[in-house]
């Protein structure tokens, strides 16, 4: 995966995210949208996961109305959200270890 795929995947991430958050809200009212935005994402990684799953069955059971183009596509698009909340859990995950070796 090319970083200019990742950073589009982020870019849209974080529209999403910024249309989700009024303009001006408390630290805990956004703290929860930020979550609620995780969550989000997370199961819209899943939903494409479980829609390319289902596609490959009905390809391997010889259903006519799923082409072997789309089965591809539907497994890329899969293949790249996860791979891209992957990231972003990492880049998370990097942030807090940087924020708890800091010192007081």
């Amino acid at each position: 995966m090319s970083n200019m795929e990742i950073n589009r995947v982020l870019a849209q991430m974080r529209t999403i995210n910024t249309e989700l958050q009024p303009a001006k809200q408390t630290e805990e009212v956004a703290g929860a949208n930020f979550s609620e935005s995780l969550k989000q994402a997370a199961n819209q990684v899943s939903e494409l996961q479980n829609n390319a799953s289902n596609m490959v069955s009905q390809f391997e059971t010889g259903a006519t109305d799923v082409s072997l183009a789309e089965v591809m596509v539907s497994m890329q698009k899969a293949s790249l959200s996860f791979q891209a909340m992957t990231e972003v859990r990492n880049k998370l995950i990097d942030a807090y270890k940087e924020v708890m070796n800091m010192p007081i």
